[in-house]
């Protein structure tokens, strides 16, 4: 959709940032409107594994922010969404990732908790 991808200013690994707090991200008020996060919390807990974003084109539509990443969720047309954080996660899957990302196995073992709820 035209837009460029750059290095974040802080990598978002986790689900917690460098303060220690849990990663969030806020819907703003296009997110609150679409029918994917519609009737959802303004504030999302999230798991986060990236230190790229994406810089809006004009086709994006800006659904959710970020403290350090600014663009963590963004709409083209209809149907197409790009979410920098891990919704899909599982506890199965967050045991792989820990063995196959460096990531994840270079941060503290307290930075992802293992009971998902």
């Amino acid at each position: 959709m035209g837009a460029t991808i750059q290095k974040c200013h802080t990598n978002e690994t986790g689900f917690r940032d460098p303060e220690n707090k849990y990663f969030k991200v806020k819907l703003t008020s296009e997110g609150r409107k679409d029918r994917l996060f519609k009737n959802l919390p303004d504030y999302l807990t999230v798991f986060q594994l990236h230190d790229e974003t994406v810089e809006l084109s004009p086709q994006m539509i800006l659904l959710a922010t970020g403290e350090f990443c600014k663009n963590q969720i963004v709409k083209t047309g209809k149907t197409t969404y790009g979410i920098q954080s891990h919704f899909e996660l599982t506890n199965d899957l967050l045991e792989s990732w820990i063995t196959e990302d460096s990531d994840l196995r270079n941060i503290q073992r307290n930075n992802y908790d293992l009971t998902l709820k």
